[in-house]
């Protein structure tokens, strides 16, 4: 980011107080196995290669029946509602959450859970009709003993709130083990807000940049159509930036109230059919869309000099599966 972006320090001692880590993790039926080496050296002579020089699997399961989309799509919207309301953390399957919207969040996991578990009965109900089929389809391939008995706790969610601060016996154990563990998670948290600003950065140039395109006339001067969610969802972040920005970088705050104040008040149906305030809104989202391209560019420089860093580059994140 530009040198006048550079992150409040205070933000990082914000973060540790007000929010706490979330994890959430999936039980997941594997429904593609490799072909054992008999099969592959078949399945090789083929094509006249070598067995070992052949990766091959086949699926156990139609993955496109309607009652397995249903399990899939609840895992979707597990996630998506998992990121929506958190910060990305540097440990793998570690988001953090606000500290007040711990309850909130058991309660719509916990709702998730029994949906999925429903979801996943009804997958079971189905699971003969589906053996039948794959056996239909794969043939010499199907062998009954890749399939469980039941379908039922092989799909599942797990969630829980892991300390991420160093623990207090480990200073009665060791105290400079203990100070360097404190120091370790200080940066941990630092990265943490690097990560929470250039996620920001990213989904906000995304949707103006979206909007911008959407209300710029085409070459022949014709208007482009665009729905009512190009403006929704540029509010539902600005409602979500408010809520779990931690005030890291004033430039970033400042072009989410530039952006949210030139919506304000804007009805999506007035502006398909004024070009003055087609003209107006655009003019305005496109010095926002300017000042984060800049920020962008300068987003992969950082995760170099992160992932320099020894045992502080950032690890993935997102739900283990």
């Amino acid at each position: 980011m530009p040198e006048n972006a550079i992150s409040d320090p205070a933000a990082a001692q914000r973060l540790r107080r007000s929010f706490a880590a979330v994890r959430v993790a999936f039980t997941w039926f594997g429904v593609r196995k490799s072909l054992s080496a008999e099969q592959k050296a078949q399945a090789a002579e083929h094509f006249g290669a070598e067995g070992q020089y052949l990766s091959a699997a086949k699926k156990l399961l139609d993955t496109k029946h309607e009652a397995f989309q249903q399990v899939t799509a609840l895992r979707s919207q597990i996630v998506s509602y998992w990121k929506a309301v958190t910060l990305p953390y540097p440990d793998p399957g570690i988001r953090l959450i606000r500290q007040d919207d711990i309850e909130a969040f058991n309660t719509r996991l916990t709702q998730f859970r029994s949906e999925l578990d429903a979801a996943v009965a009804n997958l079971d109900d189905h699971f003969g009709q589906l053996r039948s089929a794959a056996a239909d389809r794969l043939g010499r391939l199907y062998n009954p003993a890749d399939y469980p008995p039941t379908l039922r706790g092989l799909f599942a969610v797990d969630f829980d709130f892991p300390s991420v601060d160093a623990p207090e016996y480990l200073a009665r154990l060791n105290p400079e083990l203990y100070q360097q563990e404190r120091r370790r998670i200080s940066e941990r948290f630092d990265e943490a807000v690097r990560l929470a600003e250039e996620a920001f950065v990213g989904e906000f140039s995304k949707l103006v940049s979206h909007l911008v395109e959407r209300l710029t006339a085409g070459p022949d001067g014709e208007r482009k159509v665009f729905r009512d969610s190009a403006v929704n969802n540029l509010r539902e972040f600005f409602d979500r930036f408010k809520h779990l920005n931690v005030r890291s970088n004033a430039d970033l705050d400042r072009l989410v109230e530039t952006a949210s104040q030139t919506l304000s008040g804007v009805d999506p149906h007035i502006v398909r059919n004024s070009n003055s305030l087609r003209q107006q809104v655009t003019t305005q989202l496109s010095a926002v869309q300017s000042v984060l391209d800049g920020m962008l560019v300068d987003q992969p420089r950082r995760r170099i000099l992160r992932q320099g860093r020894g045992n502080n580059g950032a690890g993935g994140e997102g739900a283990a599966a």
